[in-house]
């Protein structure tokens, strides 16, 4: 699979190639979803968050949803395959 990181000034684009199909993930930077949260805690809405940063809604909500849950608006850790040495064996 072929993976292509494209940078913009609000965004991070990840373009994946592989089996036929092309898939765009799209991560937004930590200054805009601080800056969501920022008009949320000012008494916005949902819809016009969305509406006045260009996110689709259900982003707001889930940046908010975290936001409310975590504390944070930084990019949690992702689940995934353990690894398969330990860190003990990986440093000898």
């Amino acid at each position: 699979m072929l993976v292509c990181e494209i940078l913009r000034e609000d965004r991070c684009e990840t373009l994946k190639f592989g089996a036929g199909n092309i898939m765009k993930t799209k991560e937004l930077t930590k200054q805009v979803r601080d800056k969501v949260v920022e008009k949320y805690e000012a008494g916005l809405g949902y819809k016009k968050i969305s509406r006045a940063l260009n996110i689709s809604l259900s982003t707001i909500k889930s940046i908010i949803r975290k936001w409310k849950e975590y504390g944070t608006t930084a990019n949690l850790p992702r689940g995934g395959r353990p690894p398969k040495l330990k860190s003990r064996t990986r440093r000898k």
